[in-house]
């Protein structure tokens, strides 16, 4: 069918190989893609009888592309009915937190097991939490508070009581995994890892969270509004099939989802089989964990952490923490490429710490060589690399190797990085987005939820200023200019998702999906561009309508997806 709708706006800012502009952009609405760009005039030639829609002073933009990111976890932990509790959604300090929890209590209904997500204790100066302490303000209900490294759960004296632990004793600590003692052998109310978590989280998550599939999709819906069109799962399992194909194949479904197996699922290899057009839902490869988190200081690195309250606070001991936080050793690292390497599948390795990441690229260049791979368009990938030197971008790039980048990091952290965590020398540079740039390794962006809101202007605000949100300024050497900011969130996520040949610029022949801006990020303070208000996002030449896919997740039946909320719970995750 010939183009039925053009869209007309102040200007369209196409994120095609040379930045170019347009005026306006004919759509196929029954396939949902682009078939002509250029002046109104130009357009209206290509489709004479094409509706106008016209966005007047607005602004166009590819839609953001967020190439890491949870949704499922994130939406069941961080959306209502759970609470979310992280500094950077409004709650700076313990202080915060504890009037939510008093708040919370009153309002709930009486005895019901509430949960709550994202409690920092390096930026809201607050230690580990215990039993006593929530029981101040939770006497009578089961409450788990999460904390933001995704390692260690709070719970209170109630929990441990319906948990049924024979004098509150926990039972023998799961492998990998403890529960937390006082001296006669009785819960303190901490669980640290997965296993012990699990046991903990699993047991009130359900009744928490009684619709655990419309949670996911208030993540996606939230997305969306932030003007992402794609992202990924990047913690898949084959359990949680069912979910991702529900949350993409209803009519409004607002994001396109890439999925990446967890590498500790013995099927990881296997392929996806859906329903689901591949344009919404699809497989592209295996995850793994090469190190843990800098907030817990379980990073795999060279540089040493400070010895100050902040640091102890958040559990760090002090000094440099190696090789011995790696998750694998080399010889596991190079068995899981051995198994899967071979199978056009990517590998997507979370790194943070130096070290890590050199024994990634090391096991990566074994891999490619063994597969012959080597100046192939293989896109496997590394993510987060935090603390990654500059010689390792080069070494990415000259691999082919994609670098996916957490601004985050540095947006909320920035500031205790920075003299507190580290020394400034390192702290400064946290998330060294110029000089990944300046490698000539593809480089994205992403927000990794659920440790950090899906705010993809403030990445772009914050890559091309180095402020934080506190308006300081961190590394200024580390800036990059916003064309390249632009690409980073848009096409090269796209890239990093194997869908740069369907969307991530505005062109002929891909989806139009778009983001709607009320101003030219070109025409305002780069120190504002996060002020920039959202109108609209498209997906497939269409107005994407959140409340339409809420209410469509809602009429499922929500006991189709009741084993979701002990998936959720057993799933690593840190950032």
């Amino acid at each position: 069918m010939p183009a039925d709708v053009i869209v007309k706006a102040k200007s369209i800012i196409t994120v095609d190989k040379d930045m170019s502009r347009a005026e306006a952009v004919a759509i196929d609405s029954s396939t949902g893609l682009i078939t002509a760009i250029g002046t109104l005039a130009e357009v209206q030639a290509s489709a004479p009888s094409a509706k106008v829609t016209d966005l007047a002073d607005s602004v166009l933009l590819p839609g953001f592309v967020d190439s890491h990111n949870h949704p499922v976890m994130s939406g069941i932990v961080c959306m209502e009915p759970s609470f979310w509790i992280a500094p950077y959604v409004g709650f700076p300090h313990y202080d915060d937190v504890k009037k939510l929890f008093v708040k919370a209590n009153k309002e709930q209904p009486a005895g019901a097991p509430l949960l709550f997500n994202g409690l920092d204790r390096s930026l809201q100066g607050v230690g580990e939490l215990s039993n006593t302490d929530l029981d101040e303000f939770f006497p009578d209900r089961p409450v788990v508070v999460a904390d933001n490294s995704g390692h260690e759960v709070y719970f209170n004296t109630a929990a441990i009581t319906a948990l049924g632990w024979v004098d509150n004793k926990p039972p023998a600590d799961p492998a990998g995994s403890r529960f937390g003692r006082n001296e006669d052998g009785t819960s303190n109310g901490r669980a640290y890892e997965v296993g012990a978590m699990l046991i903990v989280s699993g047991k009130f998550m359900a009744e928490a969270v009684p619709h655990p599939l419309l949670s996911a999709a208030k993540w996606l819906e939230m997305m969306a509004r932030n003007g992402v069109t794609m992202t990924s799962e990047h913690t898949y399992q084959t359990s949680m099939q069912k979910a991702l194909i529900g949350l993409t194949m209803v009519p409004a479904a607002p994001i396109r989802v890439s999925l990446y197996h967890m590498s500790t699922d013995a099927d990881c290899g296997d392929d996806f089989v859906s329903p689901v057009p591949e344009a919404m839902l699809k497989k592209n490869g295996v995850k793994l964990w090469a190190d843990g988190s800098p907030w817990v200081g379980t990073i795999a690195s060279t540089i040493a952490y400070l010895d100050n309250p902040t640091v102890v606070n958040a559990g760090i001991t002090p000094g440099t923490h190696g090789e011995e936080m790696m998750n694998y050793s080399r010889a596991q690292i190079d068995a899981v490429i051995e198994a899967q390497g071979g199978k056009g599948l990517q590998f997507a390795f979370h790194c943070n710490g130096d070290i890590a990441l050199d024994i990634v690229l090391d096991a990566f260049e074994y891999g490619l060589n063994k597969f012959n791979l080597v100046g192939t368009d293989h896109r496997w990938r590394v993510e987060h690399v935090g603390a990654a030197r500059a010689d390792q971008f080069a070494r990415a790039a000259s691999l082919g190797v994609c670098v996916s980048m957490s601004p985050f990091q540095y947006i909320y952290w920035g500031d205790i990085l920075d003299g507190t965590l580290f020394d400034s020398e390192v702290g400064s540079q946290w998330q060294r987005v110029g000089d990944a740039v300046k490698s000539g390794a593809s480089v994205s962006f992403h927000n990794d939820g659920s440790v950090s809101p899906p705010i993809p202007l403030l990445n772009i605000k914050t890559v091309v200023t180095r402020l934080t949100p506190s308006g300081k300024l961190h590394g200024p050497e580390q800036k990059i200019s916003l064309d390249e900011a632009l690409r980073c969130q848009t096409i090269n996520g796209a890239h990093h998702l194997k869908r740069d040949h369907e969307a991530g610029s505005i062109e002929v022949g891909k989806f139009a999906d778009f983001v709607v801006l009320e101003s030219d990020p070109y025409e305002v303070d780069p120190a504002s561009i996060d002020q920039i208000k959202i109108q609209g996002t498209w997906l497939a030449g269409k107005p994407v309508d959140g409340d339409a896919y809420l209410a469509q997740i809602t009429a499922i039946d929500p006991s189709e997806h009741k084993d979701l909320h002990e998936v959720v719970a057993s799933k690593p995750h840190n950032c």
